[in-house]
């Protein structure tokens, strides 16, 4: 049977352990990180954790390395769980594959606007919430057809969002039924639609929205709609039942909104789109 990454850092800990014991040495309980935080007992000499890549403002690769609020949410709980950021490797994880990666020990965890759900949570643990963020829509800056919720029963409405999201499922079985609904595997396909005319509006999460509305080559050609449509909390996912790291986890979440970086990295992130920091969740994530 093949051990995830995550049992496997637990094995060579424990073996550490036991060896030191066996010739009678003190040794510490620092961890086998190089980034000074505890872990609560997880070790890991170095950590992949998958995020988007296509989300502005979220979590997204540039020429530069990677950025977004996922990616300094990322990297803070790496550190806590003694993990530098030179040693964090980053891969993609898009909507339709999170479960898989997770599942087959790809990652070691997942931060990428992650929402908790009861489906996903048969295949997986999540750590969290870490944010809530809200369903919304983006529309051409011109555009004056969807102004409320009644707007979004038509059925010649045609509508986008990604493959495996909890924004598609939500327009196919709750407020948008009826809309023609487009899922391709990115957001920026969908905003390439929604530009051309061809989409009247790019639905998802308003944290992606204003992302992509901010970005200097976007300024001024797109809105939000303002219509809160859902609650999405978004969860770090990790490998099913194993709720020590959820527990690690958890604990770096509650130090990140103590110490003001949590507010520290929205502001940076978000702000300049005009988003509002909001409160920080309740931990609920607890197994």
């Amino acid at each position: 049977m093949r051990f995830s990454r995550v049992l496997r850092a637990g094995a060579v800990a424990a073996a550490a352990t036991l060896a030191l014991a066996a010739c009678g040495g003190g040794g510490d309980d620092s961890g086998s990180g190089d980034g000074g935080g505890d872990g609560g007992g997880v070790s890991f000499d170095n950590l992949v954790i998958g995020i988007k890549f296509d989300q502005p403002g979220v979590g997204q690769k540039t020429p530069d390395g990677y950025a977004g609020f996922d990616v300094d949410v990322a990297k803070y709980v790496a550190k806590e769980l003694g993990v530098d950021e030179s040693k964090i490797e980053f891969i993609e994880a898009k909507s339709p594959d999170r479960e898989q990666l997770i599942k087959r020990g790809d990652v070691d965890f997942i931060v990428a606007s992650y929402s908790i759900s009861d489906k996903r949570k048969e295949e997986v643990t999540f750590a969290g919430p870490y944010f809530v963020a809200h369903q919304d829509l983006l529309l051409s800056a011109d555009n004056t057809s969807i102004a409320s919720e009644e707007d979004l029963k038509s059925s010649a409405l045609k509508l986008c969002s990604v493959t495996g999201s909890t924004s598609a499922q939500n327009v196919r079985d709750d407020f948008a039924p009826q809309a023609q609904l487009q899922e391709y595997s990115s957001y920026s396909q969908c905003l390439t639609g929604v530009e051309s005319g061809q989409l009247d509006a790019l639905t998802t999460d308003d944290t992606i929205l204003a992302g992509y509305a901010a970005q200097p080559a976007n300024q001024g050609k797109f809105k939000l709609a303002g219509l809160n449509l859902s609650d999405e909390f978004y969860g770090i996912g990790l490998e099913k039942g194993n709720t020590e790291l959820q527990s690690a986890i958890n604990d770096a979440i509650k130090k990140m909104i103590d110490d003001g970086s949590w507010a520290k990295f929205v502001e940076s992130n978000l702000g300049p789109a005009g988003y509002e920091t909001p409160e920080a969740p309740e931990i609920t994530e607890t197994s």
